[in-house]
């Protein structure tokens, strides 16, 4: 119940009516909204950009000078996906380096940084590598 407050107070959700006795009465319109709020806050959106795309949905229209799909849902999502790419590609790497670390039998991080043989490549996990130039001929 106070996640729909929240909701409300943000701006998410409109306040709904009340009955009699005071408690609040969600039309369907409310409830297809928090449904919408749960699924893209499950597909890996933030609730700031969930209330963007709640946004421009209710406007339906472009501010001047941005192209269809720059503001909805494609370009956001586009954006997202790109970003879970890349949180995958670093799970991968997690992923086999701890692999690495047990098929070799580490058991001290500290001695094993100190050898040549560590399967983690220690000197390279701890720098994040530069972000891919992104190709700005699709804007």
């Amino acid at each position: 119940m106070e996640t729909l407050r929240y909701y409300e107070r943000r701006g998410l959700l409109a306040e709904p009516h009340r009955s009699s006795g005071g408690h609040r009465l969600y039309d369907a319109s409310s409830v297809t909204t928090l449904r919408v709020i749960k699924a893209a806050q499950r597909l890996g959106f933030t609730l700031e950009e969930v209330a963007e795309l709640l946004e421009v949905g209710r406007h339906r229209h472009r501010p001047r000078g941005v192209r269809p799909g720059d503001a909805g849902l494609q370009a956001r999502a586009r954006a997202k996906l790109a970003e879970v790419e890349e949180r995958i590609t670093d799970l991968v790497a997690i992923r086999d380096n701890l692999q690495a670390a047990l098929d070799a039998g580490c058991d001290d991080l500290i001695a094993c940084a100190d050898t040549d043989c560590c399967p983690i490549p220690f000197a390279t996990i701890t720098r994040r590598p530069a972000p891919a130039a992104q190709d700005r001929s699709d804007r």
